[in-house]
């Protein structure tokens, strides 16, 4: 990857604005635009609207977070640096790309990482002031459906949802739109064209034929097919509606060949070699402007090919400005060259198929793997349109006597999507109802919404993509359909899936584990749907490890459980013995669809592993009391067998266990189960390893290998001390002196892991260090620096520390926060005190209070610079000025 210090010579063509025009106001010289296609398809549990732990994603809890850790972040806070590997410079890559980001991706972000969430939307904003008003992101259809593919009426709700996401993040009108996979016809140009779409970006093999415009010199200009992607990419085209000049969309095409090479070779790996090979691309016939535009997945930076954001970061700050170059957007572009040309468009066609759109329909090939077929594809999209349209009447039957316009309802559903809270639901139902509807018509409403939401997303394009139904993706859209059924059955008691799952039994599978759709359905659909019952489950065993409600709460507390709000109307617990019963009442209400219902429960926890959790109706509060009095007086036996037997005798034979519980929870209560086994075993070794730990040395001492049960008690035991080391620390950051004692106690484990050589399987020793590091630095920078010379000190033995105990800690968030720190107040105010100090010494001030005073602060400001060398940041520039 090319460095500041490593920036080639001359090389690619350069290209300088005529007549010193600013390319900024007027078309003039070479412009660049780079944009990333960011998105992720939405995973989220159609039941508890969150995303379950994604086991091929470990070491993070889901794809998104990975991919966040791999790209999205780093993509915000890009490197560039110097030949010593120095940064010298943390780019925003989105204030330089054009980018559209997918409106379930932006919602994730928004939740899970808001500081990236914000450098997005300003990256927007100051490339707007950049560009004349044009700034860097343009929409998205709304979940990444196959636009050639829908019918009419979800076309426009795709784009509109996209636009509407769009406009309450970003502030503003989208001028271009990005399509799905680029699928595009002309029915789908229509739709954007009656949606104020300005432009689109297409690949190069979309194009048929171009021509110029015509002109009163040249009234019929002639066509030239460029059907083999030879259509001249470096100029926008103006496209007509099919019989309807005064109807138009204007379409970028992308260089083909570079941006294959950004996604399937190496070239994004330096920035010289980037700008070189687009470089090759422009045109040396003195046209006046020209762009040279390169579309890729936004992941391929730092996802699929790690650490290319840097080039990127290199490249905008350095590579494309000294070749004279222009780094802008599409729609800046635009706004400079209106086209000159125009152009027809293939039929029906997509980026990544050569078949039109046959890899979301057809066993067309594309996107197969060795030896499996993808005859699948067309039984699966046929089952899902004809759900669509069995959807389409139950939605119109029932919508229409609770909404004024059921459709308009649907497109204007994106602004509860955006805010579920009771307040903004309640405003949209007041414009939308056909009367004041009351609680059950709310219900029904909501209900059909998100019949309607789901029978979008369950055509997310992602189902189709790769080799087999059965993948994650497959099944996900498979979920969307089954929670579609469901709304439809509860709003009008139709029974749709008996014939879904016919259909479906048409689609076959590669795996001789399912067969068909059918199977796939049954065995990893039906099995992962949710109910009241099973949240009220949920809710009663995790309530056992939770200590504020081992004693009785005020009535009616509640809590977020997923999208549901438990209103606790009554709580009781009791232990005999080993064994735990909680009985309770609960009121379970869907922030989605406002769906509720009252329930009352036991649990009974016998010890250990085993839990047996009965749910059933409330019956009034008589019944209750009664019910609570059976079941603790069965427990007062002290028998598990009387009290199973009561619960069983009260709530009926079904029952629920730990295996019942949503992955999260389950998981979450296996790890407190094993706690105190666990907690023992950890004292057991470190005896072990303090028994033995003269034997472990002599045998690394003579160079020998040592006994396995040996070193992995050492691994253990100092895995375990360094964790208590790492609370306590956690846990005392605001006090300088216990840090201190901490830190002292940390090297210790160090030296003895070195001498011992262990590995420390901490990961969570990992994030816990990375916090406090980045606590300790934001209080240094910014608390009173009475101590500062001893406050650095500790900070960087606290650095060292964290590399030595190779565990896989980061520094980004640090050097992040140093580096901000160190742009916007440390230089300015160093660079005053600097003038200052020059200025006391030329004059001859004689002043020994102010010569100490500004001597004292200059030094105080040195020492904080060459605290950027611990961090790996380049602050020798400022260190030698101020020698």
């Amino acid at each position: 990857m090319t460095s500041a210090a490593e920036l080639p010579a001359s090389s690619g063509s350069h290209s300088m604005p005529l007549n010193n025009a600013n390319p900024l106001l007027t078309a003039a010289g070479v412009y660049v635009a780079v944009h990333g296609h960011f998105y992720q398809p939405p995973r989220e549990n159609p039941y508890l609207d969150a995303i379950e732990r994604q086991s091929g994603a470990a070491p993070f809890h889901d794809w998104n977070e990975r991919i966040h850790y791999e790209c999205y972040r780093p993509n915000a806070f890009a490197r560039v640096l110097n030949e010593r590997g120095e940064v010298v410079g943390i780019v925003n890559n989105y204030e330089y790309l054009s980018f559209n980001i997918g409106p379930t991706l932006m919602s994730w972000l928004e939740k899970h990482d808001v500081e990236v969430y914000q450098r997005i939307l300003e990256a927007d904003q100051k490339s707007s002031a950049r560009l004349n008003g044009h700034g860097n992101a343009i929409a998205q259809v709304y979940n990444h459906i196959i636009m050639p593919l829908a019918n009419e009426r979800d076309k426009y709700t795709q784009i509109r949802w996209g636009k509407a996401d769009f406009q309450s993040r970003f502030g503003h009108d989208p001028e271009g739109m990005w399509l799905a996979e680029a699928g595009v016809d002309y029915a789908t140009l229509e739709a954007l064209v009656a949606e104020g779409i300005k432009f689109i970006v297409l690949a190069p093999s979309q194009a048929q034929r171009c021509r110029l415009l015509s002109s009163h010199d040249n009234p019929n200009p002639e066509w030239q097919e460029v059907g083999g992607s030879q259509i001249d990419p470096t100029r926008p085209y103006r496209c007509y509606l099919k019989g309807e000049r005064e109807k138009y969309i204007d379409i970028f095409f992308y260089d083909g060949p570079i941006s294959r090479d950004m996604g399937f070779s190496d070239v994004v790996y330096n920035s010289g070699h980037l700008a070189g090979r687009i470089g090759a691309a422009v045109r040396g016939d003195h046209r006046q402007a020209q762009l040279i535009s390169v579309a890729t997945d936004g992941e391929t930076f730092g996802h699929h090919k790690a650490g290319t954001e840097k080039t990127l970061a290199f490249a905008f700050k350095n590579e494309f400005p000294n070749r004279g170059w222009t780094v802008t957007n599409f729609a800046h572009y635009l706004s400079l060259n209106t086209p000159t040309w125009e152009v027809e468009l293939k039929p029906v066609t997509a980026w990544s198929c050569a078949h039109g759109v046959d890899r979301w329909q057809d066993d067309c090939g594309c996107g197969g793997a060795p030896g499996w077929h993808l005859k699948w594809r067309r039984p699966l999209r046929d089952a899902l349109n004809w759900l669509r349209d069995q959807l389409i009447k139950v939605y119109e039957d029932h919508g229409g006597k609770l909404f004024i316009n059921p459709w308009q309802a649907r497109d204007e559903y994106i602004a509860v999507i955006r805010d579920r809270s009771p307040e903004n639901i309640n405003r949209f139902l007041a414009r939308h109802q056909t009367h004041k509807l009351n609680s059950d018509e709310q219900v029904d409403a909501l209900r059909l919404l998100e019949m309607q939401r789901h029978a979008l997303l369950m055509f997310t394009s992602c189902g189709w993509f790769f080799e087999e139904l059965s993948r994650p993706e497959g099944t996900q859209i498979l979920r969307y359909a089954a929670r579609a059924l469901e709304l439809a059955g509860d709003v009008a008691g139709i029974q749709l899936e008996k014939a879904f799952i016919q259909r479906l039994a048409a689609a076959p599978s590669n795996i001789e584990l399912f067969r068909h759709g059918a199977e796939v359905y049954r065995q990893l659909v039906i099995t992962a749907q949710v109910n009241f019952r099973q949240v009220a489950a949920q809710y009663a065993i995790t309530s056992l490890f939770n200590k504020q409600l081992s004693q009785h709460q005020s009535p009616n507390y509640q809590k977020h459980l997923y999208c549901y709000t438990v209103s606790e109307q009554d709580y009781q617990l009791q232990r005999m013995g080993a064994m735990t019963l909680a009985v309770g009442h609960l009121n379970l209400v869907s922030e989605v669809t406002w769906e509720s219902e009252h329930l009352q429960f036991a649990v009974l926890h016998l010890g250990g592993w085993d839990f047996h959790c009965c749910i059933q109706p409330f019956e009034g509060r008589r019944a209750y009391t009664d019910l609570k009095e059976k079941l603790f007086n069965a427990l007062q036996k002290a028998s598990a067998a009387s009290t199973i037997l009561a619960m069983t005798q009260l709530f009926g034979e079904e029952s629920y266990n730990l295996q019942n519980l949503f992955a999260e929870e389950r998981h979450r209560i296996m790890r407190l189960l094993s706690q105190e086994t666990l907690s023992r075993l950890d004292q057991l070794y470190t005896q072990t390893y303090r028994d033995n730990y003269g034997i472990l040395m002599a045998f690394h001492r003579d160079g020998l290998p040592a006994p396995q049960e040996l070193q992995v008690a050492a691994d253990i035991a100092l895995g375990y001390r360094c964790m208590i080391i790492l609370r306590a620390m956690e846990q005392d950051i605001a006090d300088s002196g216990q840090i201190t004692n901490h830190l002292a106690e940390l090297e210790a484990v160090v030296t003895e892991a070195k001498h011992l050589r262990s590995q420390l399987n901490i990961p969570e020793g990992k994030v816990v260090l990375e916090q406090v590091l980045l606590r300790n630095l934001w209080q240094l920078l910014h608390d009173a620096k009475s101590n500062l010379e001893t406050d650095i000190q500790q900070f960087e033995r606290l650095v060292d520390v964290a590399h030595q105990l190779n565990i896989g800690i980061s520094i980004d968030r640090a050097q992040e926060l140093y580096f901000y720190y160190l742009q916007n107040y440390l230089l300015p105010e160093f660079t005053a005190i600097l003038a200052s100090h020059q200025q006391i010494n030329e004059n001859n001030l004689q002043g020994a209070k102010l010569v100490d005073r500004n001597t004292e602060e200059l030094t105080q400001y040195r020492q904080i610079l060459k605290l950027g060398e611990k961090l790996n940041v380049c602050v020798s520039p400022w260190l030698n000025k101020s020698m």
